[in-house]
């Protein structure tokens, strides 16, 4: 049984991990007959209200909230090691963007959170597959961008823009399909990269996650 490791970044879309995309890939998953465990980083982040005004509100934990979407089955980021798994996949969600790295805030410029990217590093080189939805692909671009990766974050210019200043290629991509990198072992889905409804998203994703378990 194929062994799949998934890094959330909190739960919610707006401060975290995007809970639509990652109950979609980890269903996926269970369907393509791979094991996964969830990992998150332990770090205090802002909490943005998903009801109202979307105003800010003190801190929480992107690992306890995480916990949520992993019904509690959830370890700390820096326990993830790649010898223990067969590949790896990145949910979207503005958590991404904004626990993840300062993509949100830097664009191309930004910084990975530094386990992030000895995640993706050693997955990378150990020729393991990466899948990556929704913003996180802008994760793999700035890590992996001088290899000339290819991802997709649909069709929106300015990110598409920000993502090829890393030298990565964007790939512009339909929101039921994906993109996948052969050569590198890269795949990536828009998601809710488009205003669009859950089934579309699942689709995606679905089909992302065969390939990403084939390829492992």
């Amino acid at each position: 049984m194929k062994k799949i490791a998934v890094v959330l970044s909190g739960c919610g879309h707006l401060d975290g991990a995007e809970i639509t995309e990652s109950i979609s890939a980890l269903i996926a998953l269970s369907e393509f007959g791979a094991e996964y465990a969830c990992f998150a980083p332990e770090m205090r982040v802002t909490a943005v209200a998903h009801f109202g005004d979307g105003g800010t509100g003190g801190t929480r934990d992107a690992l306890v909230e995480a916990a949520r979407i992993a019904r509690g089955r959830i370890a700390a980021l820096d326990g993830l090691k790649e010898a223990d798994f067969d590949a790896v996949v990145f949910p979207g969600g503005h958590g991404a963007a904004k626990n993840l790295s300062n993509w949100a805030e830097a664009g191309s410029e930004a910084e990975v959170h530094p386990e992030v990217e000895r995640v993706i590093r050693e997955f990378h080189a150990a020729d393991k597959p990466i899948g990556a939805i929704c913003i996180a692909p802008t994760l793999v671009a700035k890590v992996l961008g001088r290899e000339g990766v290819n991802v997709t974050i649909g069709d929106e210019p300015g990110t598409a823009a920000e993502i090829e200043k890393t030298g990565a290629q964007h790939v512009a991509c339909p929101v039921d399909d994906y993109v996948s990198d052969r050569d590198r072992k890269v795949l990536s889905t828009p998601a809710y990269m488009y205003d669009a409804k859950p089934h579309q998203v699942f689709a995606g994703i679905r089909k992302m996650i065969r390939e990403l378990v084939e390829m492992a």
